[in-house]
């Protein structure tokens, strides 16, 4: 067997950037030479960041993708570093001819091997996906290649993300080509519960291709999706060798026990067993093994729980999310419910309290407790408060236009939307809304009021779900929480019965189902897209399946106009879920 110390680097690239990406690449890239690796592996499109959309149907931003990775290559040489093999993800462009209805210039998601100052080989993504959240296939062309490449005595392949969620493709080669480690460069994008499923297939893929296996994925915040690193590396067998923490930067330092290379080098075509042919191309970087060294100990991070799993997300969207756009606060309406309660925890946990506002609106119709419970959460944080009674505003607004019923109600939510753009153009905030997946999925939110801000931090996060994640950072905390007050929640804001108070005696059960009853619901309609007889047979009422499903379908153009929050469900508003708003289908029951 051979030894190799592979590098993982865990990291968080900023879409765009590709100066700042570069320059990170070369203090990690340094950092792994210190810790004494062989190869160092980025995640995908890491000089660009992922994922960059219509960025790539620019010529000038492909062009400044192919630039700056020959450029890096040549930076890590001039620094001292060219000795040391890296793989990185980056934009490139296919020299054939696009297909149909393909931009020009064909791009690729591609990855290169940078050494010694050259780009010694370029690979790209064979599968590309194009469902949920992807749209792969409107920018991109397949990759055909799959370069081997002998890195002290080993032959070590380059697959990229989707290559190893599909069947067929680069796995089923390298399978063929008797390499000893597969690479595979990421930008998997978090959702609940999607760890077990990543080593589940790693380990899959690990045994079908008979090699080791070495998973790099993204960490951080881009839009509406969360990267959460969980990087790993598996052996020819399946079996877990090392594993990086989650959403956090991490450099994974691995020493691997392989089998030497074969003699075989060359070009050679092989069946992809997906219909199409891919080819193998060999290389060698350096033929000799190392002498043999002592391996430093296998990491494997503890898993977080479901409920610190999904904060985390939370927290991390957030923090990228205002660090990204240039933004220094936030600002948000703090009702004393605990849907603001949450997201301004959020927000303090990401960003420190001292950068988060609050603005408590009281109205005519606001109880006492909300009031004390929203100064009693300023109590605990620490957080910026103002208090803008907002009474006499809509008292003016009643005097000029003669509003009732619904109407009237949202007048309070809109004024309130209107003060804090007013304080968020005065200060450069950034404007947090605090609807919930809930509230969002039938309609119950106010244009142009409590739906008016910049970015949705519990956009994703059912009803339920609010509740569970308050309970649990109540009696949790963590090194990466920029708050540290204990139990931040006022246990009233938790417990008490959920309301907008609008008008007198207000509660949401008023014209909602209970929401442990309405998210079981929302979770089948929305998430498993059953339709009305599937639901009614699953045991919900007939009769609230026909009213809930009318309320999300004719929700559907608020949502559009809704700000982008962070993905943290198999299926979410925005990315996931797209239907028409001009839509004549209607479900039934018969």
């Amino acid at each position: 067997m051979a030894q190799l110390r592979i590098a993982l680097a865990q990291t968080n690239p900023t879409v765009g950037d590709l100066a700042a990406n570069a320059d990170r690449l070369i203090v990690w890239t340094r950092d792994a030479a210190e810790r004494g690796a062989h190869l160092v592996v980025f995640t995908e499109m890491f000089l660009t960041g992922y994922p960059v959309e219509d960025l790539v149907l620019r010529t000038s931003f492909v062009d400044a993708s192919i630039r700056a990775l020959e450029e890096v290559a040549r930076r890590l040489d001039r620094e001292g570093l060219g000795e040391l093999p890296v793989v990185v993800g980056y934009v490139d462009r296919a020299a054939r001819a696009p297909r149909t209805g393909q931009p020009k210039g064909a791009p690729l998601d591609a990855a290169a091997l940078l050494f010694k100052g050259e780009v010694v080989t370029r690979t790209a993504k064979h599968h590309l996906p194009n469902y949920g959240v992807f749209d792969e296939y409107r920018y991109f062309v397949r990759g055909d290649r799959l370069p081997v490449f002998r890195l002290h005595g080993v032959d070590v392949a380059i697959a990229v993300c989707e290559d190893l969620w599909q069947d067929g493709g680069p796995v089923s080669v390298v399978g063929q080509a008797g390499a000893g480690l597969l690479v595979v460069p990421n930008a998997s994008p978090y959702e609940k519960e999607k760890d077990d499923v990543r080593l589940e297939l790693c380990a899959r893929r690990a045994r079908e291709a008979g090699c080791a296996l070495v998973y790099v994925n993204q960490v951080g915040g881009q839009d509406e999706l969360v990267f959460d690193g969980d990087s790993i590396v598996v052996d020819g067998s399946g079996e877990l060798l090392a594993r990086a923490g989650q959403f956090k930067e991490e450099l994974l330092v691995v020493d691997l026990d392989l089998p030497p290379s074969q003699a075989r080098t060359g070009t050679f075509p092989y069946d992809a067993g997906d219909g199409t042919t891919i080819t193998v191309e060999r290389l060698v970087v350096s033929a000799d093994p190392v002498a043999p060294y002592p391996p430093v100990p296998a990491p494997i991070a503890e898993r977080l729980d479901p409920h610190a799993e999904v904060y985390s997300a939370l927290v991390l969207a957030v923090r990228d999310y205002v660090a990204k756009n240039g933004f220094e606060s936030v600002i948000l309406a703090l009702s004393g419910g605990i849907d603001s309660a949450l997201t301004a925890t959020i927000a303090a946990d990401a960003i420190g309290p001292s950068r988060v506002h609050v603005v408590p609106m009281p109205s005519r119709y606001s109880s006492d407790h909300s009031l004390r419970d929203a100064e009693e959460l300023v109590r605990r944080q620490g957080v910026q408060s103002q208090v803008v009674p907002i009474a006499e505003i809509v008292d003016a607004y009643e005097k000029e236009i003669h509003l009732s019923g619904l109407a009237a109600e949202n007048i309070q939510a809109r004024v309130r939307g209107m003060i804090l753009m007013g304080l968020s153009n005065e200060h450069g905030h950034l404007v947090l809304t605090t609807g919930n997946k809930s509230e969002l999925a039938t309609g119950y939110s106010t244009l142009y009021g409590d739906s008016a801000g910049g970015f949705a931090p519990i956009k994703d996060v059912p009803k339920t779900m609010v509740w569970e994640l308050s309970k649990w950072r109540n009696t949790h905390s963590d090194p990466s929480f920029l708050l540290q007050a204990e139990r931040p929640i006022p246990e009233n804001s938790i417990t008490k019965e959920p309301s907008a108070e609008l008008r007198p005696g207000q509660r949401d059960t008023d014209s909602l189902p209970p929401y442990e009853v309405l998210d079981r619901l929302l979770d089948d309609y929305v998430e498993k897209d059953m339709g009305s007889r599937e639901l009614i047979a699953a045991g919900h009422d007939p009769e609230l399946v026909t009213r809930v499903i009318r309320l999300v379908d004719v929700a559907e153009y608020k949502r559009r106009q809704y700000p982008p929050g962070p993905k943290i469900t198999p299926k979410n508003f925005g990315r996931d879920r797209r239907l028409p708003i001009t839509n004549r289908w209607r479900e039934t029951t018969s």
